[in-house]
């Protein structure tokens, strides 16, 4: 038997075992994989119980520059904002708003007659599931994101795309209930969550998600304000190994229009306190959505198999709303986690509810390297954090 003690310390057979790393300061940890992989920066977080317990952050906001990253630095979230926008649809579901079983059709249907019936009969789990037959992104779908990107208003530009796609397409019968990861169903539940409030989901994450939780550093778009460093840049890598730091401007994060699936950023320690209210079951406040809805985002809806994934993504596992249930080698049961990308950046987060624990791990870059460097310090923090850590 062993229990977990304050501060990553841990009793086992009348013996308290302390990591060398185990500290508040992470930092002697994360410098050497962060060397080790050649990142930019690096930094981590880790909260027990909703309390951070152990955070750190090294390197530098540019490549090649001298320019150190701090504690309250923002990172790119990319695609961990889906389970945020899954919680905003949750939360309309709590107040009866919205169904689950609520499809594309009962939200747009009047305003956009012209919908193919396959897919006017989405369901919203489906689309938070990615089981709605609509395909990862491909060449039509991303003309789709950048044909109209300063035409309109992001809210607006979301309606048209829905009924332009919704116009053509309709999913397969095949790929109904089957695992698709897509882009494009997220940034259709941000426009039904807009179509039944009357308000951009720009806003409703800031007022229903940052506001509350205290998400002091939390935005959307580029980390960095136009013009300064005050945040790691991402940076993008060619295929000549060519690397080119993206501090601002339309390069530096993907199309406002899919904000809903993947435009958020933030510090470590606020992403930390994020992933800790998950982690507690949305049971320690505030009351975001019910303890049983934030069930119902946990929970598995469908097994997945990737085949040649792109860094950041497991293999196989089960998902839900915004997050994968994954097995770990290094875990005794499957752990709820999640990873993000806007090909400039890089960040996961996982979460034991069993043990109230919560991991999360940032870098500004891209690539294998740095899915190798977060996966290794995951690893690292969990086996160090959650009580069967302390077992020889």
């Amino acid at each position: 038997m062993s229990a977990r003690l304050a501060g990553g310390m841990f009793w086992f057979s009348m013996v308290i075992v302390t990591p060398a790393w185990a500290q508040e300061d992470l930092n002697s940890l994360l410098e050497p994989i962060r060397a080790k992989y050649q990142l930019p920066a690096l930094a981590a977080a880790v909260a027990d119980e909703g309390k951070v317990i152990a955070i750190g952050a090294v390197g530098t906001r540019v490549l090649g520059q001298d320019i150190p990253v701090t504690l309250d630095d923002r990172f790119h979230l990319g695609s961990d904002t889906k389970a945020m926008t899954a919680v905003l649809a949750g939360k309309l579901v709590d107040e009866g708003r919205l169904a689950w079983s609520t499809t594309i059709g009962d939200v747009f249907g009047e305003s956009m007659p012209g919908l193919n019936p396959g897919f006017a009969a989405i369901t919203l789990e489906q689309l938070l599931s990615h089981t709605s037959g609509i395909p990862t992104d491909n060449e039509e779908i991303a003309a789709l994101y950048f044909g109209n990107a300063y035409d309109d208003t992001p809210t607006n530009l979301r309606r048209k795309i829905i009924s332009e796609w919704g116009s053509k397409h309709e999913p397969a019968p095949g790929d109904v209930g089957s695992f698709h990861y897509a882009n494009l169903g997220y940034t259709i539940v941000g426009a039904m969550v807009e179509q039944v409030t009357g308000k951009p989901w720009e806003n409703l994450i800031q007022s229903e998600i940052f506001a509350p939780l205290g998400l002091t550093t939390a935005g959307l778009g580029p980390q960095a304000t136009t013009g300064l460093y005050d945040a790691p840049v991402g940076h993008a890598v060619g295929d000549d190994g060519q690397i080119e730091p993206r501090p601002w401007g339309p390069s530096a994060d993907v199309p406002t229009v899919i904000g809903p699936a993947g435009s958020a950023h933030m510090s470590v320690r606020d992403f930390v306190t994020w992933a800790a209210w998950n982690a507690g079951g949305g049971k320690r406040g505030p009351s975001l959505v019910t303890p049983e809805t934030l069930a119902m985002i946990h929970a598995p809806h469908v097994s997945m198999e990737i085949p040649d994934p792109p860094p950041g993504t497991p293999t196989s596992g089960q998902y839900g709303f915004g997050w994968g249930l994954v097995e770990f080698e290094w875990a005794p049961e499957p752990l709820l986690t999640h990873n993000g990308s806007n090909s400039m950046n890089l960040a996961t987060v996982l979460i034991d509810p069993e043990l109230d624990l919560a991991i999360t791990v940032v870098t500004n870059f891209p690539g294998k390297g740095a899915d190798s460097a977060l996966r290794e310090v995951m690893k690292v923090l969990y086996e160090g954090y959650s009580p069967s850590g302390a077992i020889p």
